[in-house]
């Protein structure tokens, strides 16, 4: 054997170890609960997130258990008005979808994604048994009412109840940004088999939302009217004990990344250091501070590949003469590496994907709101049955439980045939479809009124606070399309801000994904207070009227559908020029 063969042999030998280690330990940095490597065949994976889909279920049957029918719970027994019990729902739901960013900051800076559900999860639980007490025990509730008079509730049986309630608000915000994204972690990024089945784990994430939401919105909500309060709220709350107890079963064989720091401290030293340094040139050569090797100076992130935009941030990242002659190396809010900087742009490049997510959240706010008040015109009787109307959003979740096997089974894999991709489609292309989708959900709201408004014409009852002569089933086809525009957009949404989140700020940016739900009911809300106080001018009823036969909610779902393809347009102009993250 010549010497060059020799060396060849003892390389490739050199090299042998290193390949073992690439196919039987993960490469994106995860470790086990004691931080060493971990072994792929013994953990993460399918066999990991049964546990963490469980979970999401029992949580989300617990969390709907109480936000269902809550409004009858105000009205009915602590004898709150229409106005003051709609109110602090609607607070107290903006409140649920505004702590996720404590929880994303929490897990990303300092305890990780599994302590933080942990820590939460018990603060969650704490307030569901809170909440069952002020519901169950006759001192901490209003007594029943004798005929016509109610009593009202007492301070403290109040304080009783809205500690209870925000605590849950708090514990679901620590949960929220970080169940989908500790699931999605126990799947190898640098692993094409695992890369694939990831995408396919925010699908059934998503469902097992949605089948906790139906049997919330079916088998509670009776229970609840039929059975009391307090073992409506209790089975609820020992659903939430059963979500605990099934996350932690899982402990031994979860995959866990270790927290970076704070996501926002690192976002203030880039902008911070791009000013000290307003007025130097970049190098002609574009060498900037890295650190050597493949480690990233980010704890638990791997180094990002520079790009050319957004170039002034990269002066964050020069080594001036001041730099080497002050010894600025080590302090980060002077000098940032390119991986920190590239954190920063990929924030911005987000953001304007984030805010046309907010468009279809205000599509989605329809289905409690206007959807509601249109069904409530409509003829509700079937047979011998009065169907309430807020029954019929029901029909969205059956539409995401039927949805999802079918995206999941069968477009993924016709897709994948045309598309080369390994999920079938981006998750840019997976976002457009939802909000397509959704203009055509609107669309169908938008006939039915017209069709239910030329009944009321014929038929005399213009002038009548009356129900037309029109089935209020003629409803399913829009919220079946808002079902399905759901699967498509808000699966779509969580994927695409796992992925593209720079890895140490995941929980962040699923925690801002969950912000456009809460912001969609504030432009829903904004909205219908813009066209409320337009078209009453001059004495005129309106489009949205107390007597809906004399007004125009037809128009109002135009103009909500017309906005909608506004924000196709500037999607798809957005989706075009982004560009995807690049980790090394």
């Amino acid at each position: 054997m010549s010497s060059s063969e020799e060396a060849v042999e003892e390389r490739l030998t050199l090299q042998e170890p290193l390949l073992e280690d690439a196919r039987i330990y993960t490469g994106d940095g995860s470790v086990d609960r004691k931080g060493s490597p971990v072994l792929k065949h013994r953990t993460g994976n399918w066999r990991a997130c049964i546990f963490i889909l469980g979970t999401e279920c029992c949580e989300r049957l617990a969390y709907y258990g109480i936000a269902k029918n809550l409004v009858t719970y105000l009205s009915t027994k602590m004898q709150e008005g229409n106005v003051a019990a709609a109110r602090n729902i609607m607070i107290w739901q903006g409140t649920c979808y505004l702590t996720p960013l404590i929880g994303a900051v929490i897990a990303d800076s300092y305890l990780g994604k599994y302590r933080t559900i942990a820590v939460f999860s018990v603060i969650y639980f704490i307030g569901m048994v809170t909440l069952t007490l002020s519901a169950a025990v006759p001192t901490f509730k209003p007594h029943e009412c004798v005929g016509t008079i109610c009593p009202q509730a007492s301070l403290s049986q109040s304080i009783m109840l809205f500690v209870g309630l925000y605590m849950i608000a708090l514990g679901a915000g620590g949960i929220k940004p970080c169940v989908s994204s500790f699931g999605a972690d126990q799947f190898d990024d640098t692993d094409p088999v695992e890369r694939t089945k990831k995408g396919s784990f925010f699908n059934w994430f998503y469902f097992s939302i949605n089948m906790g939401a139906f049997i919330s919105g079916t088998v509670m909500v009776w229970i609840q009217d039929n059975y009391g309060w307090g073992l409506g709220f209790g089975i609820p709350t020992l659903f939430m004990g059963l979500a605990i107890g099934n996350f932690f079963i899982g402990s031994k064989i979860y995959r866990f990344q270790k927290p970076g720091g704070s996501p926002l401290t690192r976002v203030c030293q880039v902008v911070v250091a791009a000013i000290h340094k307003w007025n130097t040139d970049l190098p002609r050569d574009i060498s900037l501070h890295e650190l050597d090797g493949k480690t990233s100076a980010i704890e638990g992130s791997r180094k990002l590949e520079h790009t050319a935009e957004f170039k002034f941030l990269d002066k964050a990242a020069i080594v001036t003469t001041f730099d080497a002659n002050y010894d600025t190396l080590s302090s980060p809010w002077r000098l940032c590496t390119i991986t920190q900087v590239e954190e920063v742009k990929i924030l911005i490049r987000m953001f304007p994907i984030w805010a046309t997510s907010i468009v279809f959240s205000a599509v989605y706010a329809q289905n409690s709101s206007m959807f509601l008040e249109q069904g409530m015109v409509l003829d509700k009787r079937i047979g011998g049955f009065n169907i309430p109307p807020a029954s019929l959003s029901t029909f969205d979740v059956i539409s995401v439980i039927v949805w999802v096997p079918i995206y999941d089974r069968v477009l993924v894999p016709t897709a994948r045939r045309f598309t080369g991709k390994e999920r079938g489609f981006s998750e840019l292309q997976r976002l457009g479809i939802g909000l397509f989708l959704s203009i055509l959900a609107m669309t169908a709201a938008a006939l039915v009124e017209t069709k239910r408004l030329q009944i009321a014409k014929a038929d005399g009852l213009i002038h009548q606070k009356v129900a037309v002569p029109m089935s209020i089933l003629w409803q399913i086809p829009q919220y079946s399309l808002v079902g399905a525009a759901e699967v498509f957009t808000c699966i779509g949404q969580v994927e695409f801000f796992y992925d593209q989140a720079p890895d140490a700020m995941r929980s962040l940016c699923s925690a801002f994904a969950l912000l456009t739900v809460a912001f969609g009911s504030y432009l829903s809300s904004f909205i219908l207070t813009v066209v409320t106080s337009i078209t009453t001018r001059g004495g005129q009823p309106g489009w949205i009227p107390d007597n809906l036969n004399e007004g125009h909610l037809d128009r109002f779902f135009w103009l909500i559908a017309g906005l909608s393809i506004l924000n196709l347009l500037v999607f798809v102009h957005c989706a075009i020029r982004y560009k995807y993250k690049r980790a090394s």
